[in-house]
């Protein structure tokens, strides 16, 4: 994952393996390369906190980092600058993982203080979802990705301005070779881009919206 320059100068990430643990851990460093390890992942029994932040972090307003892990089902945590961390949400709290498991993306901050961001699998058909969650850990899911819609979102959102939140699905679609969708904050996703392999297939990144309004992305094969 890519770092985060946060409000005091400093950079802050995340490393999938490695750490006291061998899970994972968040890391502060400087300008000129001084490097703190401020948590290491598998530090409470059974893993609670979990582990392999896939994803890079975000500071919020609230000068806090948040961000998610990736290993068994998963976890949404909040971790302060100084390192103490707090898990917010563990996946897989509902019947069947109707909430969602494995979320491999970043979060996004949007205008209403909430964090969104996706999963890959889980859900109604295991297809993924997109969720939401406020900063204290209150988690809904506001759409289960069926196939047809797009299916395994491994990207991070990006809130556009005109409020909607844009992203995209690695599988699925029309013919099965990922999307490119819009969801409302309150949940109504439109799926934009169905494609269909000669133009792209299988976008794992996210989308970038430049000053005209439009959306620039990358598919991972196609072509």
């Amino acid at each position: 994952a890519g770092l985060v320059q946060a409000a005091n100068g400093n950079f802050y990430g995340t490393t999938y393996y490695g750490g006291t643990n061998k899970r994972g851990t968040v890391f502060k460093i400087t300008p000129g390369g001084t490097l703190t390890t401020l948590y290491s992942f598998c530090s409470q029994t059974n893993c609670t906190d979990g582990g392999g932040p896939y994803a890079g972090l975000v500071q919020a307003a609230n000068g806090d980092f948040y961000g998610t892990t990736s290993n068994g089902y998963g976890t949404v945590f909040k971790i302060t600058p100084g390192g103490t961390l707090t898990t917010l949400y563990s996946f897989c709290s509902q019947s069947f993982c109707t909430d969602g498991t494995e979320p491999y993306a970043r979060l996004v901050q949007a205008a209403n203080g909430n964090f969104y961001g996706t999963t890959r699998s889980g859900g109604a058909k295991n297809r993924g979802t997109v969720f939401e969650i406020t900063p204290t850990g209150t988690l809904a899911t506001l759409h289960r990705f069926n196939g047809t819609d797009g299916a395994t979102p491994y990207a991070w959102l990006v809130q556009a301005a005109d409020g909607n939140l844009y992203g995209t699905a690695s599988s699925g679609g029309a013919i099965g070779h990922g999307t490119v969708f819009k969801i409302t904050p309150s949940g109504t996703l439109t799926t934009l881009y169905s494609f269909n392999g000669t133009d792209g297939s299988n976008p794992y990144a996210g989308l970038v919206q430049d000053t005209n309004g439009d959306f620039y992305g990358t598919t991972s094969a196609g072509g």
